[in-house]
């Protein structure tokens, strides 16, 4: 169980860094725009570039939120309940959240299918041909790079998720709830 906490707690960590310099790359983005724009010289990338980076900072958000446990809750139902159906709930909804995190990396390779890839020798052309999926083939608008490349956040998504979804449910349900802590603060501490 420590093992497993501990990949979870060194992905998270990497997961707020790249999250923080796709924030950087979004605002330098945004600014870049404005200013081509105004200039008159759009530059057309930089839209499909800064789309690309909010899907990818709110793919690895979504993951880095999943570990610590702040994601957002209707808990109208479980604060009616007694402290032990509160833990079941919350175990329940870990392992829920665990099945969609592992569906979603099964789905993912089935997507990607690495295998096939390597049978056709990495030649995307041959890929498409036999297994009518065009995920390597097909580039973007603007860019011109490979999809894929793009689309590559869902499965590290995935991994990441199902990393921190093992370990939330080895882990048991927090003591108390993330949104319980954070009104019990008294407000000078605000």
């Amino acid at each position: 169980m420590r093992y497993v906490s501990r990949v979870s707690n060194a992905v998270l960590s990497v997961e707020k860094r790249f999250i923080t310099v796709l924030a950087a790359v979004l605002v330098v983005l945004i600014l870049l725009n404005i200013v081509t724009r105004a200039l008159g010289a759009a530059i057309f990338w930089v839209d499909e570039l800064a789309i690309y980076t909010m899907i990818w900072m709110a793919l690895i958000g979504a993951s880095a939120m999943l570990r610590m446990r702040i994601g957002i809750a209707v808990t109208l139902v479980t604060d009616l309940l007694p402290g032990g159906f509160q833990h079941v709930v919350a175990r329940l909804v870990d392992v829920i959240v665990a099945f969609f995190a592992i569906t979603l990396l099964v789905l993912s390779w089935q997507w990607y299918d690495p295998v096939a890839l390597i049978q056709s020798n990495f030649d995307f052309d041959e890929f498409a041909q036999t297994s009518f999926k065009f995920i390597y083939s097909e580039p973007t608008n603007t860019i011109g790079i490979r999809k894929f490349w793009v689309w590559l956040a869902v499965p590290l998504m995935g991994i990441a998720m199902s990393i921190h979804a093992i370990a939330n449910l080895l882990e048991g349900p927090p003591e108390e709830p993330a949104a319980s802590k954070a009104n019990a603060r008294p407000l000078r501490e605000l």
